[in-house]
This record gives C-alpha cells, sequence and structure tokens, in this order.
C-alpha cells in the first residue's frame, strides 16, 4: 500500500511501532530533544493490582491469562504464531512496557568478544560496532531502570557503580555457589533490574514474594511502563494503545509515511508520521516489514537484501534442576536474578562446539507449580504424589542454560499462507531448527550441571535438554551490518533502503551473545536516538 494522506497538523515527527523495552527509551529520549513522538501500542496499559503475582490463584493464571505464551493466553490484542515447525515457542506481551511486564528483569550484559566472533572464532559475522560504543549507553540504561548489583565480576568488564546492592543470595542459593566454588568454578550476583531498595517513582524494594515474572504488583521490578515511558509522556510524548499496525505505509518514492492500524474501536486509521521506528520485537517486526508491500518494496520493506525475518535466533534453553534433603523455602525470592556463572562463556573448541553458554540459578513456585512439574517432571497423580510433592516442594533449586545460539539463514520467521490474527492480518510462522553446535552446547551444560548438583548434595537431579516454552530472546531478523547486501540496518539502526526507517529491538542483532538481550537492546535503542537527535534534525516539523 502507497498513502500519502493525512494532513500536515496531524503529522508527528517520529512513529514508534511498540511500548516495549527498545519503544519506551526511544520514545523518552527523542521526546526530551523536543521531537513529536507518538507511539502505536498495540496492548494495553496494566494495572497492577491485576497481575497474576498479585492474585492467590497466581498458579492458575500463569498458565492461562497470564501466560508468557500468546498462543496460550489468546488476549484480544494478541496474535497467533505458527510453531508447528519449531522446537521453541516464542514467548512475548503486548502492552506499554512489552515484554518487561512478564520479564525475569536479569539484565546481564553482553561481553567485548559478542561482537565480533568472526574475527575471534571464524563463525557467523562481526558487528558493526563494539561494545566500547555502546558501553555509555549501558551505564545511561542502567541508571533509568536500576540496577541491583555489584562491581569486579572478573567475566566482565569493569562497570559502573550499580544503583543499588545485589539481590539477597539466600540460603538456598548458597547450596549452588557453595558447590560451584568447590569446583573452581566462576559465579558472580546478578545483575539484575529488580529493586534490592526503593528506587524510581514510587518503586519499592523487592518484598521476596517469589513470582514478580508474572508482573511485579508492588513495582520493585523495573518495566518501561514505569520509569521510560512516564519520562516520555511528561515531555509531550504520546501513546495510542489497542492499535493492531497493518503496515507501515509509503509514498511513491518508497519512503515511510507512517502507519495504518485498526484502533480499539475497530476502526481503520492512519497515523502520519516524517519518521517510522520499529520496536515490535524480533518477531513483530518482520512480521510487520513483509506486509508492508508497496510497488518500491514488492518484497517487503526494508527487504532488498532478502533478510528480513532471516536468520532467527533464540537462546537454546535447557534446565537442571536438582532436589535437596532439606527444606530451603525455595518458593521465596526472585524466581531467578540473584546469581550466575559465566565459566564456559568463551570458545574452547576441545569442547566440541563454538561460543559457550551462561548458567543462571533459579528457585521454584508453589505447590500447583511443583506438581505439575515446575521445570522437573510432572509428579504422578494417585498413590504417591503427596509423598512425592512434600519431598520437592521448598527443596527444588535449578540452574537454567542460555548457549548461544548462532545465525542460519534457514532459521526464519515468515508469513503464514492461512493463518491471520481477528483483524485478518497473515500471522508470523516459525521454522526453526536447532543447531548440531547448539546441542553440543546444551549436552556439555547439562552433564556440568549434574555435576554441580551432585556436589551441592542433591538426592534427585532431573533435565529438560530444550525447554520448549522459552523463546524469550528473539534475535536477529533484521540484522545490522555495513553491506545493504546482507543486512537490512546500518550501525544505527536505520534501514539501508528507507533512510526515515529505523529498527531499534533484538531484530538488529548480528549474533546473540549467551545472556539475556534486553539491556543490549535498549542500549542500542538509546544509541538510535542519540543519532537521529544529532543528525536527522530533517525529521522534525
Amino acid at each position: 500500500m502507497t498513502s500519502d494522506h493525512g494532513s500536515k497538523d496531524m503529522t508527528v515527527d517520529v512513529l514508534i511501532i511498540g511500548a516495549g523495552a527498545s519503544g519506551g527509551a526511544a520514545a523518552a529520549w527523542l521526546s526530551e530533544a523536543g521531537f513529536k513522538v507518538m507511539c502505536l501500542e498495540q496492548g494495553y496499559w496494566q494495572d497492577p493490582s491485576k497481575y497474576a503475582s498479585a492474585s492467590p490463584d497466581y498458579e492458575f493464571e500463569m498458565l492461562t491469562n497470564w501466560s508468557v505464551d500468546p498462543n496460550k493466553r489468546q488476549r484480544n490484542e494478541d496474535y497467533p504464531i505458527n510453531v508447528d515447525n519449531s522446537p521453541v515457542t516464542p514467548v512475548m506481551f503486548n502492552g506499554v512496557g512489552g515484554s518487561t511486564i512478564l520479564w525475569s528483569a536479569h539484565t546481564p550484559r553482553f561481553h567485548p568478544s559478542d561482537f565480533r566472533v568472526k574475527t575471534l572464532d571464524g563463525v557467523a559475522d562481526d558487528w558493526p560496532l563494539t561494545y566500547e560504543d555502546i558501553e555509555d549507553y549501558y551505564d545511561l540504561n542502567d541508571e533509568v531502570m536500576g540496577c541491583s548489583g555489584i562491581n569486579g565480576d572478573p567475566a566482565n568488564p569493569s562497570r559502573s557503580p550499580r544503583q543499588m546492592p545485589p539481590l539477597p543470595i539466600g540460603s538456598d542459593g548458597m547450596r549452588l555457589v557453595k558447590a560451584f566454588e568447590e569446583l573452581g568454578w566462576h559465579w558472580w550476583p546478578s545483575d539484575s533490574y529488580i529493586n534490592s531498595q526503593r528506587y524510581g517513582e514510587g518503586r519499592d524494594a523487592c518484598n521476596f514474594c517469589g513470582h514478580n515474572h508474572m508482573g511485579c504488583y508492588q513495582r520493585a521490578k523495573s518495566s518501561t511502563d514505569l520509569n521510560y515511558w512516564p519520562r516520555a509522556l511528561r515531555n509531550g510524548a504520546s501513546i495510542v494503545t489497542g492499535a493492531r499496525v497493518r503496515q507501515v505505509t509509503t509514498d511513491s518514492t518508497g519512503r515511510a509515511t507512517g502507519a495504518s492500524y485498526i484502533d480499539s474501536n475497530g476502526d481503520d486509521k492512519h497515523q502520519p508520521s516524517r519518521a517510522v521506528i520499529m520496536a515490535a520485537n524480533g518477531i513483530g517486526t518482520p512480521r510487520l516489514l513483509l506486509n508492508s508491500k508497496s510497488k518500491v518494496h514488492q518484497n517487503g520493506l526494508g527487504n532488498s537484501s532478502g533478510l528480513v525475518g532471516k536468520n532467527l535466533m533464540f537462546h537454546p534453553f535447557a534446565m537442571v534442576t536438582g532436589v535437596f534433603p532439606e527444606k530451603m523455602n525455595t518458593w521465596r525470592g526472585p524466581l531467578s536474578n540473584f546469581a550466575m556463572s559465566q565459566e564456559f562463556y568463551e570458545t574452547d573448541t576441545s569442547r566440541g562446539f563454538y561460543r559457550g553458554y551462561t548458567y543462571q540459578f533459579q528457585r521454584s513456585l508453589g505447590p500447583a507449580w511443583v506438581a505439575n512439574g515446575g521445570f522437573a517432571n510432572a509428579i504422578p497423580w494417585g498413590d504417591g504424589h503427596h509423598k512425592e510433592l512434600e519431598k520437592r516442594l521448598g527443596s527444588m533449586m535449578g540452574i537454567a542454560v542460555i548457549g548461544e545460539d548462532l545465525p542460519e539463514l534457514h532459521n526464519m520467521i515468515d508469513l503464514d499462507p492461512e493463518l491471520t490474527d481477528t483483524d485478518g492480518i497473515p500471522a508470523p510462522r516459525i521454522n526453526y531448527t536447532l543447531s548440531e553446535n547448539s546441542r553440543n552446547q546444551l549436552d556439555h551444560a547439562i552433564e556440568n550441571a549434574k555435576t554441580v548438583f551432585e556436589t551441592a548434595g542433591a538426592i534427585d537431579i532431573y533435565v529438560d535438554p530444550l525447554m520448549r516454552q522459552s523463546g524469550w530472546h528473539l534475535m536477529g531478523t533484521a540484522r545490522m551490518g555495513e553491506n545493504p547486501l546482507d543486512s537490512v540496518v546500518d550501525k544505527w539502526g536505520q534501514a539501508h533502503d528507507v533512510d526515515n526507517l529505523f529498527i531499534i529491538d533484538g531484530s538488529v542483532f548480528v549474533t546473540g551473545a549467551a545472556v539475556n538481550p534486553t539491556p543490549t537492546i535498549q542500549a542500542l535503542a538509546l544509541r538510535t536516538a542519540d543519532y537521529i537527535i544529532a543528525n536527522r534534525n530533517d525529521l522534525k516539523g
């Protein structure tokens, strides 16, 4: 569709699609610099009092209305995803704050090596930027989001002081920490965007209720609806919620002119703009770009390289769970975020794979979750059920494996030829295969994690070799690079094909590292915003 309509007085400088981690950051920075910013968000503002974490039935809610899987949640603001050809299911949340509503808020940074894996290891590609290029933006984002942690981790570069002390490890966490120390393996308290003390506007410290990943009813967990968006709104930015975007519109020259969308009343609307920023995550952004065909962009917007939707990366995720002989109240405190290990992060080819993995220490939840298996095998109903439940409840700890998934062209999203959302917009289809390299990573990590639990004194050990519902980290589907032939955007997030189209979510990642991507996504978004502020005054009305 080509469109030039919309009155000039309705035209905004920058239209952001998606109000999550990156969209909120960009909106705050651009509006502070005087840009007229509007955001179209498919979901809505969330009421913390209605989070699953605030409900006595939270264990039921987390499997239904508050499931992290949109295919299970099936809210009106969600869209379906065809996952028939993927062993991993993408998980995400639509709403102001995006997936920072339902995230663990575990926030380690990429390593310097993660930006140059081709140079170091001869695999994948180097990024067109370095760790040092975005280090200041990591620091800035930590300040806004609020980071609990401690400096001095020998596995990472030195960094500015954390805003708060680290979250307590607890006696349960110390069982794993001591085992890592006995084995001589690295561990360190995790960086986390969960308050260990009061920080930010009206935000208390974590009270260790134990289920904050299902929305934090007391606002201790940082999310962009609590920090970046209030700042953006004070600056004059606006959000239209319940806005289901059909496509980014373009003029006869191929430049972006705004977006067409369906509002919460079901009416077709068009919002004109001088620039468009895509912040709809690594699934939603390529979906919309592929849906935005025109005479100039016949393969989808910004897709002259044919790479929009290609090179999809998850973080292959395995879980090893140990049951200990004593009660440790492992349902208290954040599910993760208290400690991690990067002993096996960098490439050692003697292990049988390139790159590496991170261990993240995990707790468990309440009785229904444990009875249903949690991260372990479900407890069979019938004789012996209650005895086994009693053994596991409050005594289970987990070690999550997050491996680096290298980019492969055949791992991709495209548009499903039949499946649509409720407004008839083509839904995304995932085609993903776990690589041999990733499988070898996970197998190596699983065996070492078993050793940890044996050392720690676990009486039972359970393994999930590849968690299906673990596609939190959606990366690579509109990759960054210097050459328009093999990338979609440049190092500033500007589309090679369209000079007023920018992408600032995980789609732009060249490689995925072996840590949670959100701080890197937000740092890149702030960097892109600064680039627009410094170089694109032509976008101001």
